[in-house]
Parts: structure tokens; sequence; C-alpha cells
């Protein structure tokens, strides 16, 4: 297989784009999500992975202890110990 016959491992993040009185303003998909307290995972879990969705929960939780935060997960499973650390912070 040549180099240009391969699939493109490259997937394009969705952008969003807000219009407020500020202006416009344009987000990835995740961090949208995000500011609306929703947490996506979507690939293999490991030790990294768990880390920034760890990280995520640590931070919306400190900005407002009261509200709830949304987790999705589509993942076909991954490191069972990082997988509990994700357990163990919600």
């Amino acid at each position: 297989m040549t180099e240009s016959s391969r699939p493109s491992a490259y997937i394009p993040f969705p952008t969003i784009v807000e219009s407020t009185h500020r202006g416009e303003r344009s987000w990835d998909i995740y961090s949208r999500l995000l500011k609306d307290r929703i947490v996506f995972l979507g690939t293999d879990v490991n030790d990294d992975v768990a880390n920034v969705i760890i990280a995520q929960m640590l931070f919306l939780e400190s900005e407002d202890p009261d509200k709830e935060i949304t987790l999705y997960i589509n993942s076909p499973g991954g490191v069972i110990t990082a997988g509990l650390a994700i357990y163990d912070t919600m």
C-alpha cells in the first residue's frame, strides 16, 4: 500500500460558532460540551484518558459543586484501574 492510498487517520474536530453581544466565538465541540457541564469519553480508557476526564470533572465540581455533571461514555473498554479512577471521582 502506497502512502497516498492509505486512509487518513486525521479526523477533524467539529467546531461550533456562537454569536453573542460581544461578537462571534468559535469552540471545538468538546470545549463547548464542557461549558455545558457535559464530559464525553469516546475512546479506550487508559491512564492518560482517565486523567483528562478526572481533571474535567474536578474542574466542573470546583466551579459549582451543586450543579450536575453529565458523563457520556462510548468506549469499548480499557485499563480497569483507569476506569476505576474515573468511577471513584464520580
